[in-house]
């Protein structure tokens, strides 16, 4: 029998514009899954201020999991150009965490994250080279067997201003990595690369959350995602917000083949 991680996918908090009912009904719904690793994809705040980083950092310690958090163009100050300029993650780094690369593996998972913000158009996205060789470096210590999940604030294939650059994802793609967990559009989806456009080579697992907290929704409910991974396959299920708790409301199953992951 193969062994299963439980990984829960929370994207876009926005503590600031949270819903305080849909709070406490995410964290009763984490509790009751106990999952392995808790995988945050950014915009943890509104307006990246103390206050908010707090209520953050409070929502988080209530999941008692291993996490990869990652920051999102939300938790950058907007207002504050003196801080967007020189010290641009300074609340994340000072209430949620002190790690841009963190990691997450064991020899079924590997769960990195990556800081896609850019301070200087605050809205896009993209990952530096220097995020990029500091993923190459977590990934040669990775398990062989390992299924290779990156976390990341921003899609890689939506319209231009939101997104990080394509051929970015082919580079990953390459590498090795399996699967994209992302966030910023407020929108869940799941497929495969192959999906949306060609990419040569291997074809990874694409996730995407909705928001799961916010009172900023875009054309559906408030959701999150959870991940039920093994050496050879992956299943994704969408929990939406139905008034009164979260439902599952789309699943998907993937599994590894020649060239990277099918189904969907």
């Amino acid at each position: 029998m193969s062994v299963t991680r439980t990984i829960v996918h929370l994207s876009d908090l926005h503590f600031g514009r949270e819903d305080p009912p849909v709070v406490a009904a995410l964290r009763d719904a984490v509790a009751l899954m106990q999952p392995d690793i808790l995988a945050v994809s950014g915009d943890l705040t509104q307006r990246a201020r103390r206050s908010q980083f707090r209520r953050a950092r409070a929502f988080l310690d209530t999941i008692p999991a291993p996490r990869v958090v990652v920051p999102g163009n939300h938790d950058v100050p907007l207002f504050n150009l003196f801080a967007r300029t020189f010290n641009p993650l300074g609340g994340y780094t000072r209430h949620i965490t002190t790690d841009l690369h963190p990691c997450v593996s064991d020899d079924v998972v590997w769960v990195a994250g990556v800081d896609t913000t850019r301070p200087e158009t605050w809205k896009s996205g993209r990952i530096a080279p220097a995020a990029m060789e500091r993923l190459g470096e977590l990934m040669r210590r990775a398990s062989r067997a390992a299924v290779k999940i990156l976390v990341a604030h921003h899609p890689f294939d939506t319209p231009e201003g939101h997104s990080v650059a394509r051929d970015t994802l082919s580079a990953l793609t390459a590498a090795g990595i399996d699967a994209l967990l992302t966030g910023h559009l407020h929108a869940s989806y799941t497929g495969h690369t192959a999906h949306r456009y060609n990419v040569a080579g291997r074809t990874a697992v694409v996730v995407e959350a909705g928001t799961a907290l916010s009172t900023r929704l875009r054309r559906e409910p408030n959701a999150f995602n959870v991940l039920r991974v093994s050496q050879d396959a992956i299943a994704v299920e969408q929990h939406s917000w139905n008034g009164g708790g979260f439902v599952v409301v789309d699943a998907q199953q993937f599994r590894r083949a020649d060239g990277g992951w099918i189904g969907g």
